[in-house]
């Protein structure tokens, strides 16, 4: 069935953007004004993270996002056949920064955010990472597309590990020089056990993890932002969070990366994945205090 599967992928895939875009709008068309996917809670997520806008700038910014959403699932499927020369067309990004830290010798922790598309942001940064590059992702439900997609991001020789399997093999990851790409805005498993800051105003769990690592292997910590040039087009930006994590703690680390992460959030509301539950756990006095 996967071959069969990924068979139809592929030749779809091999459509000229045009062609693909015109599905890409029929389907923003079924999931917002058919379907409702998700809506109560795309709408519910903008009305806390900007109660100071409008109902219709919040819908604005929602109807943007499910453009965005659709044209973020075409792009990827887009990706199972589109090669370098493509993905050069279709992607900038500021390497700069990254060349001159791992140069003078530092491991680097490329933290993101859900923003859109996150899939030419691995493989841009995989293709083009001066040193060895690491995906941490989350395994897709359905285990053929999820070996579809493990293909498709491992194309330019991104080292891909899943989440569930990372703590099992981060002592080989952490063996060599590596820029570690983690997306540390996902709800954690365990509310109880993560570190509660206010988010977009409101609290909201945090993992510790790519903090707690960037301070065991001394790794720079850098903060990407995806920005969109045009339909179909994205230029990566890069910009230091910390060099040197000698004598600061994964809390204060994790504060920063918040901070980071509401900064390209706020410049431009309806690129990130609003679909997404942030605020699904709620806070509980036995947690501990909520952080700024």
């Amino acid at each position: 069935m996967y071959y069969i599967v990924y068979g139809i992928l592929y030749a779809f895939s091999l459509l000229p953007m045009a062609v693909l875009y015109l599905f890409s709008d029929l389907a923003f068309f079924i999931l917002y004004h058919l379907s409702g996917y998700r809506k109560k809670v795309v709408m519910d997520n903008l009305e806390r993270a900007f109660p100071e806008k409008s109902p219709e700038e919040r819908k604005k910014i929602a109807k943007q996002f499910y453009h965005h959403f659709t044209d973020t699932f075409i792009e990827s499927l887009k990706l199972i056949s589109a090669g370098k020369k493509f993905l050069d067309s279709h992607a900038t990004g500021d390497m700069e920064l990254i060349n001159d830290l791992a140069a003078r010798g530092y491991n680097i922790n490329l933290m993101a955010a859900h923003q859109f598309n996150w899939e030419y942001v691995n493989l841009y940064f995989s293709a083009y990472s001066p040193i060895p590059f690491v995906g941490i992702y989350m395994p897709l439900n359905n285990k053929i597309f999820d070996r579809i997609f493990l293909k498709m991001r491992g194309k330019f020789g991104s080292n891909l590990v899943s989440a569930q399997q990372f703590k099992h093999k981060r002592n080989e990851v952490f063996r060599e020089r590596y820029m570690l790409a983690l997306a540390a805005d996902q709800n954690p498993g365990n509310p109880a056990n993560s570190y509660w800051i206010k988010f977009m105003g409101h609290p909201a769990p945090f993992v510790m993890g790519p903090a707690k690592g960037a301070v065991l292997q001394k790794a720079a910590i850098v903060m990407t932002g995806m920005h969109r040039v045009s339909r179909g087009k994205y230029h990566f930006s890069v910009h230091l969070i910390m060099e040197d994590v000698t004598g600061h703690s994964p809390q204060e680390l994790t504060v920063l990366y918040k901070n980071a992460l509401e900064k390209v959030i706020n410049e431009d509301p309806s690129n990130y994945l609003w679909s997404h539950r942030r605020w699904k756990h709620a806070w509980k006095p036995e947690y501990g205090a909520v952080m700024e």
